[in-house]
């Protein structure tokens, strides 16, 4: 009961609903709640069979516009754009656990229209760019580097919110949530988020510790100085129940950690105000940092080439195939050829095949 009144108080001085909705379902403490929970565990190997979509998706003509206006007329806050492919476990996993929950489904089909893009389909899009794009090249437009990605545009045909990668669903709900009562007009979703992990943290009091990552200080400056190995910054923060997973799993594959020692690897609390020499050679502390890189999510890892650029970023529930995948991405230099990794995953497949 005293959990229930600390989220009341919460609720009345952040007027956010994410926070009672997610715990109200149950009477638990947050460490009985984190032993059963397993949102974000599931084996990400590709799938043997093809996912089905639902059938109250939107059937539509994939003529974004058109779709937005209609949405609008029917007195919805937006448009929701579902970036999938049919064996993506990663997909699975947000149609079952997010999109398979009666309120979750409810409240999008109340608030929103759902169109699917298939980023491997050739199917026509007209965009609101007044340019047509086929399936797989507005999904590259997007940069919708990992499936599934969720878009969401209000009814002024404005995107204000992108979801890359699987989220469990106390975070679906909260972006549903923020876009569909129009937060975004007032913080980021980073921030949004922060109040309610904040409430709902639960995980080891320390971030992990791992031999593969450099002690401080953090001298990542790469502006004047190419470097010789891409850089790996893992973001983290404490009382993480995924930052525990990703050390407790992924982290501990010898193939994993066999490609680890080809990066230099830095971890950092996005709640610490730690020193950073960041790659562009700025000192700035660690929670400013991650402020700047609008991250909203725990862990998230952002990969820098020798010369302190942006390769690409991991900011979703993440497991040993597509780690993996992104880690043979970035060493192979294949993101100098592919602009997105999708196209760069679509291509070595073909090249198994």
């Amino acid at each position: 009961m005293n959990l229930i009144i600390k989220l009341k108080a919460l609720r009345k001085q952040f007027l956010i609903p994410l926070i009672v909705l997610f715990l109200s379902i149950s009477s638990l403490s947050t460490s009985s709640y984190a032993a059963n929970n397993d949102d974000i565990i599931f084996d990400d190997k590709p799938l043997a069979d093809a996912l089905s979509l639902p059938d109250w998706f939107k059937l539509s003509f994939l003529e974004i516009d058109a779709d937005i206006k209609e949405a609008k007329e029917q007195n919805k806050k937006g448009l929701i754009i579902y970036f999938g492919q049919k064996f993506c476990p990663y997909c699975k996993a947000h149609l079952e656990k997010n999109w398979g929950q009666d309120d979750i489904v409810k409240y999008t089909q109340k608030n929103f229209d759902v169109i699917a893009i298939n980023v491997k389909g050739q199917r026509p899009v007209l965009n609101l760019d007044g340019k047509t794009y086929t399936e797989k090249s507005f999904a590259a437009l997007k940069k919708t580097n990992f499936t599934p990605s969720i878009l969401f545009y209000n009814t002024k045909g404005q995107e204000v919110l992108r979801l890359r990668g699987y989220r469990p669903p106390y975070q679906f709900r909260a972006a549903l949530e923020y876009v569909a009562d129009a937060h975004y007009t007032k913080e980021p979703f980073r921030q949004y988020m922060a109040r309610a992990e904040s409430a709902l943290g639960f995980g080891k009091a320390e971030l992990n510790s791992n031999e593969l990552f450099n002690s401080p200080p953090y001298l990542l400056d790469r502006s004047r100085i190419k470097a010789e190995q891409p850089l790996m910054v893992v973001f983290e923060r404490k009382r993480c129940h995924a930052c525990d997973v990703l050390h407790g799993g992924p982290f501990t594959r010898p193939e994993i950690e066999t490609q680890l020692l080809k990066l230099e690897a830095v971890q950092l609390d996005i709640q610490s105000g730690q020193p950073v020499f960041t790659p562009d050679g700025k000192k700035i502390s660690a929670k400013k940092w991650a402020e700047q890189l609008n991250i909203n999510y725990s862990p998230t890892i952002i990969f820098f080439d020798e010369n302190g650029k942006e390769i690409i970023r991991i900011e979703s529930v993440i497991w040993f195939y597509r780690l993996r995948s992104v880690l043979t991405y970035v060493l192979s230099g294949g993101y100098k050829k592919y602009p997105t990794f999708q196209l760069w995953l679509g291509r070595q497949t073909m090249n198994m095949r």
